[in-house]
């Protein structure tokens, strides 16, 4: 008997799990649309992408984040949504 009960919550627990893969992915990939879209709206010159992936690299996020929000004039969620798709590059 709790056998069968152990069985069925796991069973849970990967059904959950597989539910929560599958937002994300879905998350990743609007993270990556977004990106895309603000690229092709402001033309962003590749030279400050690698500057950009060298802050991620040396883990200043924020300092990435001020750096597209003073160069491209994007929003604060606007900026971090870039950096977010950026980090999953570097990643």
């Amino acid at each position: 008997m709790e056998f069968y009960i152990v069985n069925i919550l796991i069973l849970f627990i990967c059904l959950y799990l597989f539910s929560t893969v599958n937002k994300l992915n879905s998350r990743v990939k609007g993270l990556e649309y977004t990106l895309e879209h603000i690229s092709e709206q402001v033309d962003v010159p590749e030279s400050i992408n690698n500057e950009l992936r060298q802050l991620l690299k040396e883990g200043n996020d924020v300092k990435a984040v001020k750096r597209v929000r003073e160069t491209l004039g994007l929003s604060l969620i606007e900026a971090k949504q870039y950096i977010d798709v950026l980090k999953l590059e570097v990643k």
